[in-house]
C-alpha cells in the first residue's frame, strides 16, 4: 500500500465531531500525538488505524483515502491566473500547501472564484436585467463537466462493467451490432428494429416499453446505431451503478440526474466498444492516430476522440486530453478535460484558434499549437464532423472537433512529428474568451477585456478599435 496522507480529512472528522485530539486518539487506541502527527502530515496512515477510523466514525474508508489534490491544484492554478489577480501568483508550493493545510478554505475560494465567473459569463450573455439567483446559479451542464472533472473522467466502476459484459459476450468489432441486438432480445425481450425518419419524428432512438421495441432511426448512420445501442443496455442492465456513482454528487435536480446518467451511459458504451487496453495499446502503437483506432473498433472519429480524454487508469494512462465541440455560432456543445486548460463553457472561444477555422476544411484535420496568456502551452487538432440529416432543412449540420493535450505529450503524438517542438515561432497566442483575455494588440479582439485597461491614443489607430 503506498503512502497515505490524510490530515486535512482527519482533521475535519474530529471537527465535526466535536473532539479534541485525545478524544480521537482514544476512539482509535492511539496516542494523542500520533494523531498530531497524522493531522499535519508528518505520518502516513497504516491499515489498521484505517479500518478504526471506518469503524469508529462510520465513514467509508474508500472517502477517506481519496486523493482529489491534482484537479483541485489545476482548478486553483486556473483561478489565479484570471487577470482579476493583478498581483504576482502564488507558486506552486504555495498553492499546494494550501491544499494540505487549509483545504476547507480552497474549497470555499474555489466555490466563491466559481460563482464569480458564473456571474460574468450570465451577465455578458443575458444583461443585467434577470434576478439575481438567476444569475448566481450554475448551469446544469456546469454542474455536470464539475462532476467528470473531479472524477478526472475517468470512472473505474463502468470500465469494469464493460468488461465484464463484452467478456461475456465475445466477439469481433464487426459483430457488435448483431451481438447488442441479440443480448438485448435475449436477455431483456427487446426487439431492435430501424425506422424511417418519418416514422421516428425528431427522435433518433426510442425505447418502448410497452411493444419491447428499441426503434433506431435510419438517420442515424452504422457507428451510431452500435453506439445507441450500447448506451440503452447501460441504462437498462446498470441502472443501479449509475444511481450509486451520482448519489453523492452536486447534481439534485431530477433532470440533472437525468442528464448525468445519459453522459456515464456514454461513457459506458464507449468503454463497451472501445476496451481500455486494447484501445490503450492500439492508440500507443499509431501514435494516436484518429482514424486507424477508429477503423480498427469501427467506431467514428469523435467516438475515439471522447474516449481518449478517458484514459486515466492508475498505472496505465494515456495522454491526458481535452476534448471540445463546437458548432458554427461557437457554442460549445460537448466539453471534457482531464489536464488543466480551462475549457470555455459558454463558447466564445478564442477566433485565432483554429477549432473555428477547420470549418474552412471539412474532413480534414489541423494542427496547432497554441499558448495561452499566462504562459502554458498545448497541441491541438481540429476537425470537422457531420450530424445525421433528416432532411433538406438540417443538411449542412456540420460540427468542428478540438483534441489537444499539454505540449510535454506532443512528443507521443505523430500529429506532431512533423514540427521542432522548440521552435517558439510555432505557437499562436490565443485566450479562452475576449471577455477576460489581457491580450495586447491581438488583430481578433471582438471585446473590451473586464480587468485589463487596454491603451487607447486617438493620435494613432492599433489593430481594433479597442486598443491603439
Amino acid at each position: 500500500m503506498r503512502k497515505t496522507f490524510v490530515g486535512p480529512r482527519l482533521r475535519q472528522l474530529r471537527r465535526e465531531h466535536r473532539q479534541t485530539q485525545a478524544e480521537m486518539a482514544r476512539a482509535l487506541g492511539v496516542s494523542a500525538a500520533y494523531v498530531n502527527l497524522l493531522e499535519n502530515n508528518q505520518r502516513s496512515l497504516s491499515v489498521q488505524v484505517l479500518m478504526a477510523l471506518s469503524d469508529a466514525y462510520q465513514v467509508d474508508w474508500r472517502d477517506l483515502v481519496r486523493d482529489e489534490s491534482s484537479s483541485k491544484l489545476a482548478d486553483l492554478r486556473n483561478a489565479m491566473q484570471d487577470p482579476f489577480f493583478a498581483s504576482t501568483p502564488p507558486d506552486l508550493q504555495e498553492l499546494r500547501s494550501a491544499i494540505d493545510h487549509a483545504p476547507a478554505l480552497v474549497d470555499h475560494f474555489l466555490h466563491l472564484y466559481r460563482s464569480h465567473r458564473t456571474t460574468l459569463d450570465r451577465l455578458m450573455r443575458q444583461g443585467t436585467g434577470h434576478a439575481a439567483d438567476d444569475l448566481m446559479a450554475s448551469s446544469p451542464e456546469a454542474i455536470i463537466h464539475d462532476f467528470f472533472r473531479t472524477h478526472k473522467n475517468h470512472f473505474p466502476e463502468l470500465e469494469r462493467a464493460a468488461e465484464r459484459l463484452r467478456s461475456a459476450e465475445p466477439c469481433d468489432a464487426d459483430d457488435v451490432y448483431a451481438m447488442l441486438k441479440s443480448r438485448l432480445e435475449r436477455v431483456h425481450g427487446l426487439k431492435v428494429r430501424t425506422r424511417s425518419v418519418e416514422d421516428m419524428g425528431a427522435a433518433l432512438r426510442v425505447h418502448d416499453n410497452e411493444t419491447s421495441e428499441i426503434r433506431l432511426s435510419e438517420a442515424l448512420d452504422h457507428q451510431n446505431r452500435v453506439f445507441q445501442l450500447a448506451h440503452v443496455l447501460c441504462l437498462i442492465e446498470l441502472a443501479d451503478l449509475l444511481q450509486a456513482l451520482t448519489a453523492d454528487s452536486a447534481v439534485t435536480s431530477e433532470a440533472g440526474l437525468a442528464r448525468c446518467h445519459v453522459e456515464l451511459a456514454n461513457y459506458f458504451a464507449a468503454a463497451f466498444l472501445m476496451p481500455y487496453e486494447p484501445f490503450l495499446a492500439a492508440a500507443e502503437r499509431t501514435h494516436y492516430d484518429v482514424d486507424r483506432i477508429a477503423a480498427a473498433f469501427g467506431v467514428s472519429f469523435e467516438q475515439v476522440c471522447h474516449r481518449l480524454t478517458t484514459m486515466q487508469r492508475d498505472g496505465a494512462s494515456g495522454v491526458p486530453f481535452f476534448f471540445l465541440r463546437v458548432d458554427k455560432a461557437g457554442n460549445v456543445t460537448k466539453r471534457f478535460n482531464a489536464p488543466s486548460f480551462n475549457l470555455a463553457e459558454y463558447g466564445g472561444a478564442c477566433p485565432v484558434w483554429n477549432i473555428h477555422t477547420s470549418f474552412r476544411t471539412p474532413g480534414v484535420i489541423v494542427p496547432q499549437f497554441v499558448e495561452l496568456p499566462d504562459g502554458e502551452r498545448f497541441f491541438t487538432v481540429s476537425r470537422t464532423t457531420d450530424r445525421p440529416v433528416f432532411s433538406r432543412d438540417t443538411q449542412d449540420r456540420r460540427l468542428a472537433l478540438a483534441l489537444g493535450c499539454e505540449l510535454r505529450y506532443a512528443s507521443r503524438l505523430g500529429y506532431a512529428a512533423a514540427f521542432n517542438l522548440e521552435d517558439d515561432g510555432l505557437f499562436s497566442p490565443i485566450g479562452i474568451n475576449c471577455h477576460i483575455c489581457p491580450r495586447q494588440a491581438c488583430s481578433q479582439r471582438a471585446h473590451q477585456p473586464f480587468f485589463v485597461e487596454l491603451p487607447l491614443d486617438t493620435s494613432r489607430r492599433g489593430n481594433t478599435r479597442y486598443e491603439s
